[in-house]
C-alpha cells in the first residue's frame, strides 16, 4: 500500500504550484499557501488538500502563518516542502521602483529563508526533502534583473543548506524553464512569438514532480528536456 507523504506546496493557487497540488493531492496529504484569502482557493484546490494564507510579501508573519497551520492540523512533521512561490516585475535597468525591488526579494528570497528555517525540525523528524523552485531567468534575462538577482541568490541559499543539513534534511533547486503561467502578464511583459515555446503548467508540474522524486541537486527543467523525452520519468512521489 502507497504511503500518504504530508507535502506543502507554496504559491499553490495560481499557475505551475496549483497545477503540481492537483497532481499530488489524490495521493498525499496537501498543504497549500498562497495570497488569496481562504474561501476563495478552496475552489481551485482539489478537495481534501488544507489552505493557509501566506502572504509572502511580509516574510517573518508568512512563516508563522505556516507554522500556525502545521499545529493546528496537526503535522509534526513534512516529508516535502516545495517553495514554489515567486513575484517578478518587468522594467529595465534604473526603472524598477524601490517597492517593486523589496516585494521581489521579499517574496522570492527573504521569505524562502524564513519558511526554510522554520520548516526544519518538520522535515528533519521525516528526513524530508526541500525543495526550492528557481528559474532558468537567473543566468540574466533582460528587464528582470531584481527577479533573476533573487533566484541567483536561492540558488546560493540551496547549495549552502545542502551543506548545512547534510544527513538530515536534503535541499535541492530546481531551474524550470519557460511556462504559460499568467506571471509574465503580471509582470507587465509581452513575450510575443516565443511563448510558443512555453510548456503548459500541466507538464511543467509533471516534469517537477518527476524531478522531485529522483533527488538530485541544481536541475534546469527546459522544452529541450521535455521534447526529448529525457525529463517524462513516470516518477511521482510516493
Amino acid at each position: 500500500m502507497a504511503v500518504r507523504r504530508k507535502i506543502l506546496v507554496t504559491g499553490a493557487t495560481d499557475g505551475i504550484g496549483l497545477a503540481l497540488v492537483r497532481r499530488l493531492a489524490s495521493r498525499h496529504d496537501v498543504l497549500a499557501t498562497g495570497r488569496r484569502p481562504s474561501g476563495e482557493p478552496e475552489q481551485l484546490l482539489p478537495g481534501g488538500v488544507l489552505y493557509t494564507v501566506a502572504d509572502q510579501s511580509e516574510p517573518e508573519v508568512a512563516a508563522r502563518s505556516v507554522a500556525r497551520a502545521l499545529l493546528k492540523n496537526n503535522w509534526s512533521r513534512l516529508d516535502y516542502a516545495i517553495l514554489n512561490a515567486g513575484v517578478a516585475y518587468a522594467a529595465g535597468p534604473g526603472q524598477e521602483t524601490a517597492a517593486a525591488i523589496r516585494q521581489t526579494l521579499d517574496v522570492n528570497l527573504l521569505t524562502t529563508i524564513a519558511l526554510a528555517h522554520t520548516l526544519f525540525p518538520y522535515l528533519e523528524k521525516a528526513g524530508g526533502q526541500l525543495t526550492l523552485i528557481g528559474s532558468v531567468s537567473r543566468k540574466c534575462e533582460p528587464d528582470f534583473a531584481s527577479y533573476a538577482a533573487s533566484k541567483t541568490a536561492m540558488h546560493e541559499f540551496a547549495r549552502a543548506l545542502r551543506e548545512e543539513w547534510r544527513g538530515r534534511v536534503r535541499v535541492q533547486m530546481l531551474h524550470p524553464g519557460p511556462t504559460m503561467t499568467g506571471m509574465y502578464e503580471k509582470a507587465g511583459f509581452d513575450p510575443g512569438w516565443t511563448r510558443h515555446w512555453f510548456i503548459r503548467t500541466g507538464d511543467m508540474a509533471a516534469m517537477m514532480e518527476a524531478a522531485i522524486r529522483a533527488g538530485g541537486s541544481p536541475k534546469t527543467l527546459s522544452f529541450l528536456q521535455y521534447f526529448s523525452g529525457a525529463s517524462v520519468l513516470g516518477r511521482t512521489i510516493r
